[in-house]
């Protein structure tokens, strides 16, 4: 029997994660993710596809980040007729990321044309979709809930498992029977880590044949969860203490919601002034409504401290949700000390590009990093901290306090992820593919699962992987 595995994007980079399951003639995707990073590349990527979408027969959606259901609406725009499957919440928050890249796309497009006018230039671009192409997409999607077995084709059938890395984010197990010839294959999609708030711990998998992890921080170490208070607490009343603004750049959807819950518990504690917080982003503001609704990813924690109480965990005085653009505005004429949480989370679009354009000279502010920040992207720009950066084609000095927290990541660092194999079935794990991760995070993974004996390859953008099964 033909088995093969390939990706055409996160292989040997972090975002736009595209990757393919195909069972003699029957073709799965998992996760249609755009491409973050430089424009120009960017709009290469995303609109020049090397796959026929219309031989696609169905797609497994690990979760809701935009680097992973972000390109949808283009699937089905190129051909593509099948089912999309996904847990309940990340059918609703892909909904969510879908809407607001659109809404994004033809704001940024109508802007860059309003610029090349005035500059006497020609602009001839378009969005890669509207909002009708993801209405459209949305037709496609059905829902299945966590550990719950479901047919895809005839030759496999496949469980969701949580993966506890945003709400509805899932583990994908792929089981392939086809004339008796069996394997089942793993998609990990973004393995998140143990304790973080709000979520569930990633939950373990059967054991599997082949792996398909990530390995966005293949290199790297984080800090301790439990330390993420007292150094978020720190860089707030360092700011505010010298009258300034704590800018923080947040994907929309659990960063924020995070946020907003630590934030929440220091002010309950007094371990910071009172001070106003604003959520200055749209869909963020619809992910928390949906956060609310989905109690069911909850752990144990959450459950018991705010719902058996009717608390709000995303919610306390000082915080304000932003949904008009005229109150955007008016937060960078304000010269008192705030915090302001807004998308997008690598600074490539949305609303926090005009908070960095206005604050970033002046020395008094903080510019808060809490997630990953893509090569190639403004945000890490401003983490490596470079002298200059561009915004809007415009050059801006970086005066800003630059400060980079990792307890906040969302994903498993390299010893999360040599734990989390190393409980799979080693007789019956023939290999490790790496993707979703820059080449030395990679490099490093590879070695450290290596010397554990753990055959892997890092894979590589349209490269073919035979599969063996048994028959």
């Amino acid at each position: 029997m033909q088995a093969e595995l390939f990706s055409w994007g996160a292989a040997e980079e972090v975002t736009g994660s595209k990757h393919f399951l195909r069972i003699k003639d029957e073709l799965l995707m998992v996760d249609c993710g755009a491409f973050q990073g430089h424009r120009e590349e960017t709009e290469q990527k995303n609109r020049a596809w090397k796959f026929d979408a219309a031989t696609v027969d169905a797609v497994l959606l690990t979760h809701a980040h935009y680097d992973h259901s972000g390109l949808l609406p283009l699937l089905t725009q190129k051909g593509f007729t099948g089912n999309i499957y996904a847990t309940p919440a990340t059918r609703d928050l892909a909904n969510l990321v879908m809407m607001d890249s659109a809404h994004i796309q033809a704001k940024d497009i109508e802007w860059l044309a309003k610029r090349a006018r005035r500059k006497n230039e020609v602009f001839d671009k378009v969005p890669l979709y509207d909002e009708q192409d993801v209405v459209k997409v949305l037709d496609h999607f059905i829902t299945v809930s966590y550990g719950r077995p479901f047919p895809v084709t005839p030759s496999t059938k496949a469980t969701f498992f949580d993966a506890g890395h945003i709400l509805g984010s899932s583990l994908c197990v792929v089981d392939v029977d086809y004339h008796g010839h069996k394997m089942r294959v793993g998609f990990t999609g973004d393995l998140g880590r143990n304790n973080l708030p709000i979520l569930r711990d990633p939950q373990d998998i059967p054991s599997v044949d082949y792996l398909v992890m990530e390995s966005t921080y293949g290199n790297r170490l984080h800090d301790p969860i439990a330390s993420a208070k007292d150094e978020l607490a720190k860089a707030i009343n360092r700011t505010v203490k010298r009258g300034g603004k704590i800018i923080i750049p947040a994907f929309a959807i659990e960063r924020t919601q995070e946020l907003v819950y630590f934030i929440n518990m220091l002010n309950q504690e007094g371990a910071i002034p009172d001070i106003p917080v604003y959520v200055d982003s749209p869909m963020a503001t619809n992910a928390t409504s949906i956060f609310r609704v989905h109690q069911e990813c909850y752990d144990t924690e959450t459950q018991e401290t705010f719902l058996a109480n009717h608390k709000n965990p995303f919610g306390f005085d000082d915080l304000r949700y932003i949904t008009n653009v005229e109150e955007s505005k008016a937060l960078n004429m304000s010269k008192d000390p705030c915090i302001i949480i807004s998308s997008s989370g690598m600074c490539e679009a949305g609303r926090v590009l005009h908070h960095l354009l206005n604050n970033i000279e002046n020395p008094k502010n903080t510019v808060l990093i809490v997630g990953y920040m893509a090569e190639n992207t403004l945000g890490r720009r401003i983490q490596d901290k470079d002298a200059e950066v561009k915004i809007f084609g415009d050059m801006y000095k970086l005066r800003a306090e630059v400060l980079t927290l990792n307890t906040f990541s969302a994903h498993a660092d390299y010893n999360d992820i040599l734990i989390y194999v190393n409980k799979l079935d080693r007789q019956r794990l023939k290999k490790v593919f790496l993707v979703h991760g820059e080449p030395k995070a990679q490099t490093n993974l590879k070695g450290l699962l290596e010397d554990a004996k753990i055959s892997t390859t890092i894979v590589k953008a349209g490269e073919v992987y035979p599969l063996l099964t048994a028959s």
